[in-house]
C-alpha cells in the first residue's frame, strides 16, 4: 500500500503522506493555506470561505482536499486569490477588530494571524453590531456576539468532541449566533463548562474570564478609555487602511510575548493525564491551553482541568513548616522542622523497631516522589508499611488483573477504546469522573455507531446514552459477570480458539459456573433475564469488547472477586491482547496509578517486584547498594491497616504525604482516635488539611505546576510535567524535601533533578528500564513496560501473559454475601461517589469560586418512589443514620437514583459521608467497602432552597446536532459563492 504520494502545488512538487489534509500537508513543506475554520482536531467545516484553491479549473475549498498522487492545486491564481479574500472579508464583517487592546492577541489568534499573512489591504465590509448582549453569565468564560465569525469550531467541539450537545448555529436566522440549548444564557444551560468551546475559537468571541485585563500592556484599560480608541480604529481600517492597524497589532503582541510564560503540564486532577500548555503572566495563570499533540487527551479538557486552577495562588497555601508547640502550631525554618523529623522517625524507629512506623505516599505526587516515599520507608527506616490512595479505590482492580492477565493496568490505550465494537461500563460514573474519556466513547458511539452497554445501580449520562441500561441490587455485579461468562459457554460463544492458546484452568473455570444461571442472576441482581441475555449476546458477537470499571466494583467487601469476574468475561469472549479489546480500570487520582508504579504499595517494590521474592530484594538491595538482609521480606500493612494499627498502638509514627487521609478512610471517629494516640506524625502537603490539624509537623509542599516530574495515567502512560512558576513562599517540592530529610537521617543521596531519581528507578526495575527524561521530551510519552530500548507497551499481551507458562488464568470463584447490608431497621442502601465539578475532599477545587457556583453544597440523592413515599420535596432537609453516625442534609429528588438506594457525592462537609461508612473491608487488600452503606432516614421540619442551584447544567435540556449545519447557510437564498460579493455578510 503507497504511503507516500507527491502532488504539485503552484507548480512546486511536494511529497509526503498520502491522504493527509492538504492543510497540514502544506505546513509540513513550510506553506501556509490561509484558513480560519479548520482545526486539525476538527476537520473540515467549510465554514470560513477563506481556503479557496483551483484544482483543474475549478474552485475548491482547500480544507476539504487530503493530499493524493497527481493531485494540480493553484492557489497562487487571480479567481483562487479573490475567493479567499471575499472569504476572509465577509469575517471581517463580522467581527469587531480591536486586536492592540485584545486579551487574545498573544500569537493565539487564528483570525489575526491569517489576516496579517493574507495582506488584506483594507476592511471593505463595514462592521455592524449585532443585537445581542455579550453572555457572561459563565464564571469561567464569556461569548461576545459582536467578535463571533460564526465558523462553528466551538460548534463542532460541542458536538463532536466533547459530545455534551449543547452549542449550535441557527444559521437560518437574520442574525445568526452560537446557541447554548436553543438561546438559553451559557450559565442557564447544559454547558459542563468544559472548555471545548474556547480552546477551538480562532478570535475573542469565547474567551476565558481569567484573561480579562490581564494578558497584555494594554488589555487592563477601562472600557471607558478602550471603547474611544477602538471607534477610531475602526474609522482607520475603512479609511486609512488595514495594514497600518494590523502592523500596531503586530507590535502589540511581539511586545506580549516574552512575557507569557507557555509551560507544558499535566492535569493534577484525575486519571486521564490530559496534557496542555499553562499560559502564565508572572504568576497569574492566564489559561489551560490543550494542543492536538498531547497524547491522552488532545484538545480535550474537563471543568477542573481548564478552570479549576484557582488553589495555586489561594492565600490559604502553606508557605512555612509548622511545628506544633503546647497544642498549637507555630512557624518554623526549614533546618527546625527537618531536624525535629529526622530525629523523631529514627527515635521511634530504634525504639519501638522500624515496623512501628508507617508511610503513605500521595497519589498526586509525582513518580520520583513515590519512589522517594518507598525509599525512606524500606531503605532508611526497614519497613513495607507503605502504601498509597490506591487502597481505598482501585487495589481490588488491580488484583484482579494480577489473578487473571499478570499486570495490573489497563490492557490498552484511550484510543483503544474509542476502536471497540462494544464498550461495557460497570460501576463508573465516567461522564463525570472522567469527563475525557466519556468524550471518546460518546463520539465513538453517535459517529461511529459503538454500542454501550452500562451496568449501575446509578443512571447517570452514560447510562442515559446506553444502548443497553442494566439496574443491579447493591454488590451482585460477580453473579451477572459470571452468569454471563456461563452464558458465552452454553451458547457457543466462548472463543475457543483464544482459550485453548492463551487461557489455563478453563476446565475448572467452566465447572466453577454451574451455580450462575441466567435465573439465579436474575433472583439475586434484580436484572431481568432478557435483559442479561441481550447483553450477553452484545458481548459475545462483539469483534472488540473493552470492560471499563471503577469505585463502584472496587469499594464493596469483594471487589477483587467482582473484578477478577470481570476480567473472566473478558478472557472467556477472546478479548484481550487486540486493538480495541481489554479491561480498563479507571484511575481515580492523577497519579494514583504511578504511585503504585513505582512501589508505593505494602508488597512490591517499583515495578511490581515482590518484596518476598529473594530475587527482587537481592536486585534492590544491589541498586541501593545495602545487604538483601538489610530490607525487610515482610509484607507491610496498608493504610486501612495502618490506621487500625495505630488505633491499637502498634503503629507509633506516621508520615502522610498529599491524602486527605482524615477525611477519605472509612469509619472517621476511628482514624481520627488513631491519629490522636500517635506519638508523632508529619503531614506534608499544600493546605493545612483535617489530616494536618492532627501532625505535630506540616511541611509546605508545591503543586505539580511549581516542579517538574512524571506522572502515569490510567492507561500506564508516563508523561513528563514541567515547572511553570516558581515555589509559593518557602513551600518546596515533596522530592526535595524528602531528598533533604533523608540526608539528614544519615542517607546523602545528592538528587539534583527529578531525572536522576527516574534514572535510578529505571536501572533497577525492568519494567521502566528505557524510561529516561530525553525520550519524554515535550509532548512524548511512554507506556510501559518499557524495553531498555525505548520500546514501549500501548496494547498488553499481544504476545502472551507475564506468567510463566505465557498464558493468562481463568480464575474461579463463588458468590459471597456483602458484609453489610439493608435490614428492617436499616431499610435503605447509600450509594456515593465523585462529581464532575470537585474532587475528593475540595482541598483544591474548593479554591475555586467558580466551581462552588455550580455546586455550592453537599445533598443527598433520593428517588421520585421514596420521595413520594417518605413525603420528601427538593430542599427539603434529612437525617441519614447509619450502624455509626448521622448526617443531615438537604434532598435532591431525582431518578438518577431508584427505590431504596440514596447516593451522598463524597465532597462535602468534613467528615462528611465517612462519618457513615464502616471498616468492613476486602479481604484480599483490605479496601473499605464504602459502597455497602446500610441506612436509615428521618424526614426534618426543615426546608431550604434546591440544593442544586437552577442554573447547574444537570437542569439543562441539550440540543443534539450532527455538528456544524453548513448546508443551512448555503441554502440561504442571501448566501454566494466567493468571488463575488456577499449583499449582507454579517448575517452568515
Amino acid at each position: 500500500m503507497t504511503t507516500q504520494c507527491t502532488l504539485t502545488y503552484d507548480g512546486k512538487r511536494l511529497t509526503g503522506p498520502v491522504d493527509q489534509p492538504l492543510i497540514e500537508f502544506l505546513a509540513a513543506h513550510g506553506i501556509t493555506l490561509p484558513h480560519v475554520c479548520y482545526h486539525p482536531s476538527l476537520g473540515a467545516l467549510e465554514t470560513c470561505d477563506a481556503c479557496w484553491v483551483e484544482v483543474d479549473g475549478e474552485l475548491k475549498r482547500g480544507c476539504t482536499l487530503s493530499s493524493r498522487e497527481g493531485l494540480t492545486i493553484s492557489a497562487d491564481q487571480a479567481h483562487a486569490r479573490a475567493a479567499r479574500e471575499e472569504g476572509m472579508d465577509r469575517l471581517l464583517a463580522k467581527h469587531e477588530l480591536y486586536c492592540t487592546v485584545c486579551e487574545n492577541n498573544n500569537g493565539d489568534c487564528t483570525l489575526h494571524n491569517t489576516m496579517v499573512d493574507m495582506q488584506i489591504p483594507i476592511q471593505r465590509y463595514e462592521f455592524q453590531r449585532k443585537p445581542y448582549e455579550k453572555d457572561t453569565s459563565s464564571p469561567f468564560y464569556t461569548y461576545d456576539p459582536d467578535q463571533c465569525i460564526l465558523c462553528g469550531r466551538c460548534v463542532e467541539a460541542c458536538q463532536n468532541v466533547e459530545v455534551n450537545e449543547t452549542l449550535s448555529i441557527d444559521f437560518s436566522s437574520d442574525n445568526p449566533r452560537v446557541l447554548w440549548d436553543g438561546g438559553k444564557p451559557i450559565n442557564d444551560s447544559s454547558c459542563v463548562h468544559c472548555g471545548h468551546c474556547v480552546t477551538v475559537c480562532p478570535c475573542n468571541a469565547l474567551l476565558e474570564n481569567s484573561m480579562e485585563g490581564k494578558a497584555g500592556p494594554f488589555t487592563a484599560m477601562p472600557w471607558s478609555l478602550k471603547r474611544p480608541m477602538i471607534e477610531i480604529v475602526k474609522k482607520l481600517e475603512t479609511t486609512t487602511g488595514a495594514v497600518p492597524v494590523s502592523g500596531l497589532s503586530e507590535i502589540d503582541m511581539n511586545l506580549r510575548q516574552p512575557e507569557i510564560k507557555r509551560t507544558k503540564t499535566v492535569c493534577t486532577y484525575c486519571g486521564v493525564g490530559c496534557a496542555f500548555e499553562l499560559w502564565t503572566r508572572d504568576r497569574h495563570i492566564l489559561k489551560v491551553q490543550p494542543v492536538p499533540e498531547a497524547p491522552a487527551n488532545g484538545i480535550s479538557t474537563c471543568i477542573k482541568g481548564k478552570f479549576g486552577w484557582d488553589f495555586v495562588n489561594s492565600k490559604q497555601r502553606l508557605t512555612m513548616p509548622l511545628i506544633r508547640d503546647n497544642g498549637r502550631f507555630r512557624e518554623a525554618s526549614w533546618d527546625e522542622a527537618l531536624a525535629l523529623v529526622a530525629r523523631r522517625l529514627l527515635e521511634v524507629r530504634d525504639r519501638h523497631g522500624a515496623d512501628s512506623l508507617g508511610f503513605i505516599g500521595s497519589s498526586k505526587a509525582s513518580n520520583e516522589e513515590a519512589y522517594l516515599t518507598q525509599k525512606i520507608a524500606r531503605r532508611i527506616i526497614g519497613t513495607n508499611n507503605v502504601d498509597n490512595s490506591s487502597r481505598y479505590c482501585q487495589n481490588p482492580a488491580t488484583k484482579g488483573l494480577f489473578r487473571t492477565v499478570g499486570y495490573g493496568g489497563d490492557a490498552g490505550t484511550i484510543a483503544d477504546i474509542a476502536k471497540a465494537d462494544v464498550v461495557v461500563i460497570v460501576g463508573s460514573n465516567t461522564a463525570e469522573n472522567h469527563p475525557v474519556i466519556a468524550a471518546r466513547i460518546k463520539a465513538a458511539q453517535k459517529q461511529h455507531g459503538q454500542k454501550l452497554i452500562v451496568v449501575d445501580p446509578r443512571k447517570h449520562e452514560l447510562a442515559e446514552r446506553a444502548d443497553l441500561f442494566l439496574r443491579p441490587k447493591a454488590s451482585t455485579d460477580l453473579i451477572w459477570a459470571s452468569a454471563l461468562s456461563r452464558y458465552m459457554f452454553d451458547h457457543g460463544l466462548a472463543d475457543t480458539a483464544f482459550l485453548d492458546r492463551w487461557v489455563s484452568h478453563v476446565d475448572e473455570y467452566r465447572e466453577s459456573l454451574e451455580p450462575f444461571t441466567l435465573d439465579f442472576a436474575e433472583q439475586k441482581t434484580g436484572i431481568s433475564r432478557q435483559l442479561l441475555g441481550e447483553a450477553a449476546e452484545m458481548i459475545g458477537r462483539g469483534e472488540r469488547v473493552c470492560l471499563l470499571w471503577a469505585m463502584g466494583i472496587t469499594q464493596h467487601s469483594h471487589g477483587s472477586d467482582t473484578s477478577t469476574a470481570l476480567s473472566n468475561l473478558l478472557l472467556v469472549t477472546g478479548n484481550y491482547g487486540r486493538p480495541g479489546t481489554g479491561g480498563y480500570p479507571m484511575r481515580g487520582h492523577n497519579n494514583v496509578q504511578g504511585a503504585s508504579d513505582f512501589g508505593c504499595l505494602r508488597n512490591m517494590y517499583p515495578g511490581y517486584d515482590k518484596v518476598t521474592d529473594p530475587e527482587a530484594r537481592e536486585r534492590w538491595a544491589r541498586g541501593w547498594g545495602v545487604d538483601p538482609e538489610q530490607l525487610s521480606p515482610e509484607v507491610g500493612e496498608g493504610n486501612f491497616l495502618m490506621v487500625q494499627s495505630a488505633d491499637e498502638g502498634r503503629i507509633k509514627a506516621m508520615y502522610i504525604i498529599g491524602e486527605e487521609t482524615a477525611f477519605s478512610d472509612s469509619n472517621t471517629h476511628n482514624v481520627h482516635t488513631a491519629f490522636e494516640k500517635l506519638e508523632f506524625m508529619v503531614v506534608q502537603d499544600m493546605f493545612l488539611s483535617r489530616t494536618a490539624e492532627f501532625a505535630d509537623v506540616v511541611l509546605p509542599a508545591c503543586p505539580s505546576v511549581e516542579k517538574e516530574g512524571t506522572f502515569v495515567n490510567t492507561e500506564r502512560r508516563i508523561q513528563r510535567f514541567y515547572q511553570a512558576l516558581e515555589p509559593l513562599g518557602d513551600s518546596r517540592p515533596d522530592w526535595r524535601i524528602l531528598t533533604e530529610l533523608a540526608a539528614r537521617m544519615g542517607h546523602d543521596w545528592g538528587y539534583t533533578h527529578p531525572s536522576q531519581i527516574m534514572a535510578e528507578c529505571a536501572g533497577i526495575s525492568p519494567m521502566f528500564a528505557g524510561v529516561t527524561y530525553e525520550r519524554l521530551e515535550g509532548w512524548r510519552s511512554l507506556l510501559w513496560p518499557v524495553a531498555a530500548d525505548g520500546t514501549d507497551s500501548p496494547l498488553l499481551y499481544t504476545d502472551g501473559f507475564p506468567n510463566e507458562d505465557g498464558k493468562a488464568n481463568l480464575h474461579p470463584l463463588e458468590w459471597q454475601e456483602p458484609d453489610e447490608a439493608a435490614d428492617e431497621e436499616y431499610d435503605l442502601m447509600l450509594d456515593n461517589g465523585r462529581m464532575r465539578e470537585h474532587f475528593q475532599g475540595t482541598n483544591q477545587t474548593g479554591r475555586s469560586a467558580g466551581l462552588w457556583d455550580q455546586v455550592p453544597g453537599g445533598f443527598v440523592e433520593v428517588s421520585p418512589e421514596l420521595a413520594a413515599e417518605r413525603g420528601i420535596e427538593e430542599g427539603t432537609w434529612v437525617r441519614i443514620t447509619s450502624r455509626r453516625d448521622s448526617l443531615e442534609l438537604p434532598a435532591v429528588i431525582t431518578d438518577r437514583v431508584a427505590g431504596k438506594t440514596l447516593f451522598l457525592p463524597i465532597h462535602f462537609g468534613k467528615p462528611g459521608v465517612n462519618q457513615l461508612t464502616g471498616e468492613h473491608n476486602d479481604p484480599d487488600v483490605q479496601t473499605p467497602a464504602y459502597k455497602e452503606t446500610a441506612v436509615k432516614l428521618e424526614v426534618l421540619d426543615r426546608r431550604g432552597e434546591p440544593p442544586l442551584p437552577a442554573h447547574n447544567y444537570r437542569y439543562g435540556r441539550r440540543t443534539p446536532t450532527q455538528g456544524v449545519e453548513v448546508e443551512v447557510k448555503w441554502a440561504r437564498g442571501d448566501y454566494t459563492l466567493p468571488p463575488a460579493q456577499q449583499s449582507n455578510p454579517r448575517k452568515m
